[in-house]
This record gives structure tokens, C-alpha cells and sequence, in this order.
């Protein structure tokens, strides 16, 4: 395969001390006491990022894996569940919830802005029989960033459990859990920590975990079944094999994000300076407000489609950006400007092939996007 430039929402690119951490000498994860502790260690990493004091769990399987587990988990046929929903991927987590036998209320606001808090907490007031809520922090698709700040303590408030996708933001944009008064937040490798895809990563909080064993009903399943970590470390035993070679990989890729002071303000600055370089150019945002740290979402300018778009940057200039899902398809392009993605001469070389693309299907623009990138970021240096 050829050398391609990732410019998407995930997966990105992988730092080479990531990728060669694959190429290490593996041990058998079950067996050598100490592949235990760096296990530990890692999932000790986890809560740094997180900044959380709870149980954290490294599950194999991408990160909808967390999503379904948390359901399974959590949920009992007949619970009542409020599905707060601003995005195609915040909807979709209702349907999850149905799996397993949930009644699903939908909390449905304006896809093209963040979900108030005020309308949250007035339509609680009215109706917080829930067992739970779940949400999204990133809304990949749109390219929003929702307030779960303000959302969980208002959920707590009323005393339910937060279940929280934050797949494309951990990393990208602030997450405080304990001091968020999150209950279960799930990220995902491959986004803005920039390892490999396939693990899902899970914060879990007391509430959550009494929630968990105290139902009435068992939980349908093993492998989504949260319980089986239980005691994990004390007992040194995994109820899977890990995939230990990207486990590797997270473990460096959670060290350098750690270490790197930068990072969520970089992923601030670098999606601020791209925004207002397709604004400047005459572009339209999907989005109206919110704006995610990760991903910007912009709307096809008439003139041109997607495929076309799509195409010609891929062969032409070696970049794979992402396009719409759902209601979005065909509709939209996106710039994944997350972890190894972020970085001022990646989105610079994008938007200067995309403006290379604009001008050989003539479509207008006030000004050069690549050139307005450099106006806006000289900001911050």
C-alpha cells in the first residue's frame, strides 16, 4: 500500500515509537506475573488521563465495544434509560440501550449546536424517573463538542448514572471524571492518543460498579459482561488473553500523551486556526456552535460531490479525509485534527491540496485556505 497521509476522525496516524512497540517480544499475558503489573501500570496511565481515582479496564474490541458493554452491564429489561441526543451517534446509543431491554426516552436537541444544560435540567425537572443517561462528548459526525461538565452533575443530581462516549475527545479535549461526577466514560485507541485501532478504554465509577452488582436480572453474555474484570489484579487473571502487542502501543502512546504538556491546548489551537480558514474562505460549518477540539466538519460547497472530492485527494495528493454518515452522507467533509493528526504542517499540506482541489473543479472561495491557516496560527506562536 501506498504511503497515505491520515487527515480523518480516526484512525490516525501512529507515531513511530508506537508502531515499533508492536514489534516487541511478547510474553504469555495469562501466565508472567510480570505482564500483570505493566498491565497495571497501564490502566494507572488510564487514570491520568482520565484524572480519575476509579477502577479503569482496557476491553479488546474498538471502542463500541465499551458502548454495548456498559448497556449490558448496566441495564435490566424494563429500565427506564434517557438517551440525550444531538447527533447521529448520540442517537444511536438509545438503540444500544434497546438491546438489552431498555425503555428509551429520547432527549432530542438541535443536531447543528451542543446540548443546553438549562433545557436539560428543565426537562428533568418534569421527568428523572431514569435509571441512567447516556450521551456523547464528541459528536464525530457534526463535529461537536457537548458539555459534559455541566450535563453529569446535573444527571447526578437527579440521581442517575452518566454513561458517557467520549471515543473522540479523550485526549483532545478536557475530561476531568472525578471532578466531573462522571460514572462511565469509554474512549477508544486509534483517536486522539494515537495507538492502533482495537481497544476500548473504560473509566468505571463505585455507582457504577454497585449498579452493576446489584442487579436483579444476569447479565446476557460474557464477553460484554463488565463483572468478569472484577478482582482482576488481586486474582492475576484476565478472563480473555490480551492482545498484548497493542497493549505495547498504548502504553507508549499514554506516555507520550502524558508527558506532553501541550496537548489539549495544541488540539484547541489547531482546530480553531482551521475553522476560521474555511470560514475566511467562504466555507459553511455544519456545526453552529460547540465546536469539537478533534474534527471539523464542513459542508460541500455546490459544484462538486463528495466522491469527487474524495477521490481526486486521495490519488492526486495521497490524503484520506473522512465524509458524512447517516442524514450527513454526501453532505459534508471532515478534517480529523486529533493526536498525531495535529500538528501545523499536516493540516497545512491538507488544506493546501484541498485548495488545489477546489480550484481544478472550480469552486470558488474568498481566499486560500492553506494561506489563511498560516495567518492563523502565527497567533499562537
Amino acid at each position: 500500500m501506498k504511503n497515505i497521509m491520515l487527515m480523518t476522525p480516526g484512525p490516525t496516524t501512529i507515531h513511530e515509537s508506537v508502531r515499533m512497540a508492536a514489534s516487541l517480544p511478547i510474553t504469555n499475558p495469562d501466565l508472567d506475573p510480570s505482564y500483570y503489573e505493566f498491565h497495571k501500570k497501564t490502566c494507572d496511565d488510564l487514570k491520568a488521563i482520565f484524572h480519575t481515582q476509579n477502577e479503569t479496564l482496557i476491553l479488546d474490541g474498538e471502542g463500541i465495544l465499551g458502548l454495548e458493554a456498559s448497556c449490558a452491564s448496566l441495564i435490566e429489561p424494563g429500565d427506564r434509560v434517557l438517551c440525550i441526543d444531538n447527533g447521529i451517534f448520540g442517537n444511536g446509543f438509545g438503540d444500544f440501550a434497546k438491546m438489552y431491554g431498555a425503555e428509551v426516552i429520547y432527549f432530542k436537541t438541535d443536531y447543528e449546536k451542543s446540548v443546553s444544560p438549562e433545557l436539560l435540567e428543565s426537562f428533568l425537572a418534569e421527568d428523572h424517573n431514569f435509571k441512567l443517561a447516556t450521551l456523547v462528548h464528541c459528536e464525530t459526525p457534526s463535529g461537536i463538542t457537548n458539555p459534559v461538565d455541566q450535563i453529569c452533575p446535573i444527571l447526578k443530581k437527579y440521581g442517575m448514572l452518566s454513561v458517557v462516549d467520549s471515543v473522540s475527545a479523550l485526549g483532545g479535549e478536557e475530561l476531568f471524571v472525578d471532578d466531573w461526577q462522571m460514572d462511565v466514560v469509554i474512549a477508544g485507541s486509534q483517536k486522539c492518543l494515537s495507538a492502533a485501532p482495537g481497544l476500548t478504554l473504560m473509566s468505571i465509577s463505585s455507582d457504577a460498579w454497585n449498579m452493576i452488582e446489584s442487579r436483579k436480572s444476569p447479565i446476557t453474555g460474557f464477553y460484554l459482561n463488565l463483572t468478569i474484570w472484577k478482582n482482576w489484579y488481586e486474582n492475576k487473571w484476565f478472563p480473555y488473553t490480551q492482545p498484548i502487542s497493542q497493549i505495547y502501543q498504548l502504553e507508549v502512546a499514554l506516555t507520550r500523551a502524558i508527558n506532553d504538556s501541550a496537548l489539549i491546548s495544541r488540539h484547541h489551537q489547531m482546530a480553531q486556526a482551521t475553522r476560521e480558514s474555511f470560514i475566511k474562505a467562504g466555507f459553511d460549518l455544519y456545526a453552529k456552535d460547540g465546536f469539537s477540539n478533534t474534527v471539523t466538519t464542513v459542508c460541500m460547497p455546490i459544484g462538486m460531490t463528495f466522491k469527487e472530492l474524495f477521490d481526486t485527494l486521495l490519488e492526486e495528493h495521497s490524503i484520506l479525509i473522512g465524509g458524512g454518515i447517516g442524514h450527513l452522507k454526501d453532505q459534508v467533509f471532515r478534517i480529523g485534527h486529533m493526536g498525531e493528526n495535529c500538528y501545523p504542517d499536516k493540516i497545512w499540506l491538507t488544506l493546501r491540496a484541498l485548495d488545489q482541489v477546489f480550484e481544478k473543479f472550480n469552486i470558488k472561495k474568498s481566499s486560500s485556505l492553506h494561506k489563511n491557516f498560516t495567518e492563523e496560527i502565527s497567533s499562537f506562536i
